[in-house]
């Protein structure tokens, strides 16, 4: 097989996946866009009163100014009602996601917090409260229309407006957070998310060999983290330049301490730190956004825990094996391993290291086979996913599936007195006990 060739990465594409890791900034925006929209209705709302004043029809401003006060009650009610609408929903939401992070694993408050629907709501709910706010501010206590200069009129059915988006963007929310405690839901997130990082990923074998040798190395000086992603562009274009083969040392996922090398140059000087700035991105969690392997490690997180002792939730890690074996049947025929990016005239100019499919099977089996004893609808799930993987995966690739299945037999051979119980236990069964 070969290589797959350097892929231009979307624009800001970091950028765009960190920003989704937190809950500050849709809210900020909110806040900026709601007040140049109240800027933009107090003007169109002056030019209303102006137009009326100009043609004399001051029995219409009348009405509209009586219209204006009517609703001044209700935008009061809403300001004040609003605050506290938004702390209570979201400290039962807060709840539920504690509640589900102790029954499946902490790292689905991470779905929470990237949530698209969780963001919007929260950003309406302010956006509501901060334009009901500017819409009182507008409020003249002048009631003679030849002198009035503004009737909030448009900024009133604004904010009449955003009172009933916030309603109706609430019952979305709180079927999303609902979703959220579920298993099925969750594990399909995990599953999906995998998916997106799967298609955006450039994939190819190979090793190192045919760089030349090592010239120098460039020493990590940030703080210690987990490497969440790294700006494959940027390096491209650093090491074409200095004419360069650049080697990403640690693998997407590992924790990097302040230094340690993070990377080995190949065949002359290694680039300037200005060329090599914000192309490493550390955090103190890993992400999904180029962590191929991290999917698979929620699922596996979410299975043990329900084979523990104190869970004891066999049906659980079925629905956990069925997403593992959906996403390792999805692979098994790709190129995994080290990738090569290439420059636009096709020389290599990075090679980064990435989990092999060896490196997926292990960490998709390894720790659950170990938690099987005394769950045989976990062991026949397990065996009916090696089982069709096994006819899935190129003869190269069989090796892992044989291994973990044989040492499934012999782990249930050993923890099973019983021969019948055995035999069932090591029956595959794609339901577990269907």
């Amino acid at each position: 097989m070969s290589d797959r060739g350097y892929r231009r990465p979307r624009p800001l594409s970091p950028l765009r996946e960190h920003l989704r890791d937190t809950f500050w900034f849709a809210p900020t925006m909110g806040f900026v866009c709601v007040f140049v929209l109240w800027l933009i209705a107090s003007e169109v709302d002056e030019e209303i009163v102006a137009f009326l004043q100009r043609e004399e029809a001051y029995d219409e401003l009348g009405d509209l100014m009586a219209f204006a006060r009517d609703t001044q009650t209700i935008v009061t009610q809403i300001s004040s009602a609003m605050m506290t609408f938004i702390g209570v929903v979201f400290s039962i939401s807060l709840v539920a996601v504690q509640m589900a992070g102790g029954q499946l694993t902490p790292r689905v408050v991470r779905i929470f917090v990237r949530s698209r629907i969780s963001k919007l709501t929260l950003t309406v709910f302010l956006a509501t409260f901060l334009f009901s706010l500017l819409v009182l501010a507008s409020y003249e206590s002048e009631s003679d229309p030849r002198r009035v200069v503004s009737v909030p009129l448009l900024q009133s059915l604004l904010t009449l407006v955003l009172v009933g988006l916030s309603l109706l963007l609430f019952i979305v929310y709180v079927s999303s957070t609902l979703r959220l405690m579920q298993v099925g839901p969750v594990v399909d997130r995990i599953t999906r998310d995998s998916f997106r990082v799967l298609g955006r990923m450039p994939r190819g074998p190979g090793g190192a060999e045919g760089l030349g040798p090592e010239t120098g190395r460039v020493v990590y000086e940030g703080r210690a983290g987990v490497l969440r992603d790294v700006s494959t562009a940027r390096l491209v274009r650093a090491a074409r330049r200095q004419d360069v083969v650049l080697r990403l040392i640690p693998r997407i996922g590992d924790f990097v301490v302040p230094g340690t090398p993070v990377l080995a140059v190949h065949g002359g000087a290694v680039p300037s730190r200005r060329q090599l700035r914000y192309t490493v991105s550390v955090g103190v969690e890993r992400t999904l956004h180029q962590d191929l392997a991290f999917g698979l490690r929620q699922l596996v997180d979410i299975a043990l825990r329900a084979l523990s002792t104190s869970v004891n939730d066999p049906t659980t890690a079925v629905q956990c094996l069925d997403r593992i074996v959906q996403f390792l049947a999805a692979v098994v025929g790709l190129p995994l391993g080290t990738v090569h990016h290439r420059d636009r005239s096709g020389r290599v100019r990075l090679v980064q290291e990435g989990p092999d499919w060896e490196d997926l099977v292990d960490l998709a089996f390894e720790e659950i086979r170990w938690c099987v004893a005394g769950s045989p609808q976990v062991s026949r799930r397990l065996l009916a996913g090696l089982d069709d993987l096994s006819l899935l995966a190129p003869e190269e690739r069989k090796q892992p599936l044989v291994r973990h299945r044989a040492l499934l037999v012999q782990v249930v051979e050993r923890t099973v007195p019983v021969a019948a119980d055995r035999e069932f236990a090591l029956l595959p069964d794609r339901q577990g006990i269907g």
